[in-house]
């Protein structure tokens, strides 16, 4: 009876909606995005999920990503833009912020533990090979997640520094696309990513190599040891796709368009032509011949030459590039730099036709991206392998505090990079305003700069010391400078 009952309202409304609207036609589709036919022959077919099309792709769209780092200016000037943005000259700096129970900030702890994460940085310690520094990682890592898609960074515990740990890294590489298998209890591995029954990730299996070529086996390696970093585009996506995965095609037709303009720009640029023969011409002993015995003859600047009886010159004159060069490369760049995230005037290097309002604006979204970018390395990289750390050199007693109190002292606060602006006076007027109206406080204003305002504190008052202790006056006051103005005034007064 219910489904009877249900049926015949669904008559009574489609009757309704008929009268009202006339009967649907089921022959065209609601949606003008869902059409199909002639015109749209190049979108047949069903998208599925992200992971489908990595297993078939993912090798070739890595190796033309990295073919366009090699030999595409765009796309090398879009990685240094990533390593420059996101990381920055000092990298993502931290601040410890433990504090006692009365709520203060326990400096002395707080400035051992930031001062030993210094040094474990330093090149020789942070890394298992000892080549880089800590701030060359993070410089490393962003620029081949956005080249590659994806990196694996190994924590590794134990390892014999005085810090007992260590971080290693791996490219996308050693994680085998083509390693593919059902578990039992519902798990999977999956482009060499082991889940579980949740698709949880609980390992990766990386490839062990054998020589420079080959690969002789896999390792797996459990997931709490293991920081796989890729900025994901579906939610059950388990690898990483190149940044530029979209604009791959353009960037390389790019590169192959500007390179046959140069060589049509040179080639005209030297105006070449050639002699033809004509019927029943004489005979003609050249001064010099090619391998065929065809004759040679070089242009000179200003000389004119008679041609032998018989010829006759044929120029070969190459009419490209033309005017229209220029914006139509202005236009190709503006797509990839739309598919790359950055604007176009970064990429391309071109600031013609800006001003200080128009760049400003586009920067901002920019930057924006950035700090979106920023917080994805924090999250991903520089919190886990942080807190690995501290605990590994509490334990080895290299940072020399009460283990007992590792909740406590885990209180890291980080301070990526941030940017100056073209104007910088205007940029300190508004600070200025901000804080004297109270919307602003001087301790985020140094740490959007980066900076601690204690540490800022710290350097202003030893520097009036030293002034002071070597009777150097670095400036008067405001009162000061009145009281001279007035004496001035008064002393011209008297005159």
């Amino acid at each position: 009876m219910p489904n009877l009952f249900t049926r015949s309202v669904q008559r009574v409304i489609d009757a309704a909606w008929a009268l009202r609207y006339g009967k649907p036609d089921t022959t065209t589709r609601s949606f003008s995005g869902a059409q199909t036919g002639r015109l749209f022959s190049d979108w047949v077919g069903a998208v599925g999920p992200m992971d489908v099309y990595l297993r078939r792709d993912l090798v070739a769209l890595r190796s033309n990503s990295r073919r366009l780092a090699m030999n595409n200016d765009y796309m090398k000037s879009f990685l240094r833009m990533v390593r420059r943005n996101v990381i920055g000259p000092s990298g993502i700096v931290l601040q410890n912020r433990a504090k006692d129970d009365n709520g203060k900030l326990d400096k002395e702890a707080n400035d051992l533990i930031e001062q030993k994460w210094a040094d474990w940085g330093q090149r020789g310690t942070c890394t298992v090979c000892g080549q880089y520094s800590w701030l060359q990682v993070q410089w490393m890592v962003a620029t081949l997640i956005a080249r590659d898609g994806e990196v694996i960074v190994r924590k590794v515990r134990g390892f014999p520094n005085k810090f007992g740990f260590a971080v290693q890294l791996f490219s996308a590489d050693h994680l085998d696309e083509t390693l593919n298998t059902e578990l039992p209890g519902g798990g999977d591995i999956r482009m060499g990513v082991e889940r579980d029954q949740w698709k949880r990730p609980v390992a990766l299996h990386l490839k062990v190599k054998a020589s420079d070529r080959q690969y002789a086996r896999h390792q797996r390696i459990p997931i709490s040891e293991i920081e796989h970093l890729y900025v994901p585009e579906d939610f059950e996506q388990t690898r990483g796709l190149p940044w530029a995965h979209s604009a791959i095609r353009r960037l390389g037709m790019l590169g192959g368009y500007e390179e046959a303009a140069l060589v049509a720009a040179r080639a005209g640029a030297a105006k070449m032509g050639f002699f033809q023969q004509r019927e029943g011409a004489g005979s003609y002993t050249p001064d010099e011949t090619d391998e065929k015995g065809d004759f040679i003859d070089k242009a000179e600047p200003g000389s004119i030459e008679i041609l032998p009886e018989g010829f006759e010159f044929k120029e070969f004159d190459p009419s490209y590039p033309n005017g229209e060069m220029p914006f139509f490369m202005k236009s190709v760049l503006r797509g990839a730099a739309a598919g790359l995230g950055v604007s176009y005037n970064g990429l391309a290097n071109d600031l013609e036709g800006v001003n200080f309002s128009s760049i400003r604006a586009g920067l901002q979204d920019e930057r924006d991206e950035w700090m979106v970018l920023q917080q994805f390395i924090i999250q991903g990289l520089v919190l886990p392998v942080f807190s690995a750390w501290l605990e590994q050199a509490m334990l080895k007693k290299a940072v020399p505090l009460p283990f007992s109190k590792i909740d406590k002292l885990m209180s890291p606060q980080w301070f990526p990079r941030r940017w100056k602006w073209v104007d910088p006076d205007k940029d300190s007027k508004t600070a200025e305003r901000d804080i004297s109206l109270g919307v602003q406080s001087r301790t985020r204003l140094a740490a959007e700069q980066g900076r601690d305002l204690r540490e800022v504190y710290e350097e202003l008052a030893a520097e009036e010391q030293l002034a002071k202790d070597l009777g150097v006056t670095l400036g008067a006051s405001k009162g000061s400078v009145i009281s001279e103005e007035k004496e001035e005034e008064d002393a011209a007064g008297d005159k």
